[in-house]
């Protein structure tokens, strides 16, 4: 039985199916990131760098920009951000397994460095944080061309502390630029807690050095982030410049699959912080407003299935590129 008072996405102006389908890219990329780390551990794929426990803010902000015209620099765990972009499950398996159609790179790439420009994903690279003074650079962009859109760029909490960071929010402040910085803080720099990375109580406290909002959601609340984004959008087209946004979320997972987390943090810490999981909580949110129904929810699940084996089944076929390939883009050719 739906309820009979305004609910949080009406208030918000997202409609059902726009939740739902904010629900279903969350869960694309949870099922996606789950197929990778079994291709990995079968010897298949090289390398897994997962985005479980964030989707919910990744997301959240992306339906809150303009998809058709922002610009986003994603980090190396955003595939809900290039999904949402439009980015396909079988592109990100086709990085995964490094294979020549590869849209990020050709196979070049390790998986995670997202790049494609006719949706409009800035190409990032391996040293963490050099994404935000190109994303402050495409809102220089903006503001210089008068054109009407922002640019988007997220990170971890631990790359808030490299120099990139202070250069391109310093920067970003004093131009009054259209960027949205986002901290996706999921408590570890690979294995620093958070408690030893930062002083201030919360990243977004670093804001009023740089002359602009700073604002701290919960990462698990789709909604929270949808709605702190929007705000964020609507400052930045209006001329008021940039904002700074932290979604606090958690990694359900290890910093890579080259990783062991058990050296670092307690397993009944992960156990607890998965209570929380938004595909969880969010699915329970739809359940209660009665969006997502029973016979929805399978529907949904074998669609996403149907997606993720054909993806991999693509991918895994596909050709890697030709060894002489490796010198395209490099000098002339």
């Amino acid at each position: 039985m739906r309820c009979m008072s305004k609910e949080r996405h009406e208030a918000l102006g997202l409609s059902d199916d726009q939740v739902l389908e904010m629900f279903k890219t969350m869960l694309l990329a949870r099922k996606l990131d789950e197929r990778m780390w079994l291709l990995n551990r079968a010897g298949k794929i090289p390398f897994v760098i997962s985005c479980q426990g964030q989707e919910a803010a990744q997301v959240g902000a992306s339906f809150a920009l303009d998809r058709d015209k922002d610009y986003v620099a994603p980090y190396y765990r955003d595939m809900g951000v290039v999904l949402a972009f439009g980015m396909t499950a079988t592109e990100l398996m086709l990085s995964g397994f490094a294979k020549a159609e590869d849209p990020n790179s050709g196979g070049r790439q390790m998986p995670g460095h997202f790049g494609q420009k006719k949706n409009r994903i800035l190409t990032g690279s391996s040293p963490v944080t050099t994404q935000v003074p190109h994303a402050v650079g495409v809102a220089l962009a903006a503001k210089m061309e008068k054109k009407d859109f922002v640019s988007f760029v997220t990170l971890g909490e631990g790359s808030s502390n490299q120099g990139d960071f202070h250069e391109g929010l310093n920067f970003a402040g004093v131009h009054k630029l259209p960027v949205i910085t986002m901290v996706e803080n999921n408590k570890y720099a690979i294995s620093v807690p958070i408690e030893k990375q930062i002083a201030s109580k919360n990243v977004s406290d670093r804001a009023q050095g740089y002359g602009m909002p700073g604002i701290t959601v919960d990462g698990n609340d789709p909604l929270a982030v949808y709605e702190a984004v929007k705000d964020a959008r609507e400052r930045a087209i209006n001329g008021e410049g940039p904002t700074l946004i932290e979604a606090v979320s958690y990694r359900l997972t290890a910093h890579s699959s080259d990783d062991d987390d058990r050296q670092y943090r307690e397993s009944d810490e992960v156990e607890e912080a998965k209570q929380k999981d938004s595909i969880i909580t969010f699915a329970a949110y739809l359940k209660e407003v009665g969006i997502l129904t029973e016979e929805v929810e399978k529907e949904l699940n074998q669609e996403i299935g149907s997606i993720v084996n054909e993806a991999t089944d693509y991918a895994e076929n596909a050709p890697y590129a030709d060894p002489e390939d490796a010198l395209k883009y490099v000098y002339e050719e």
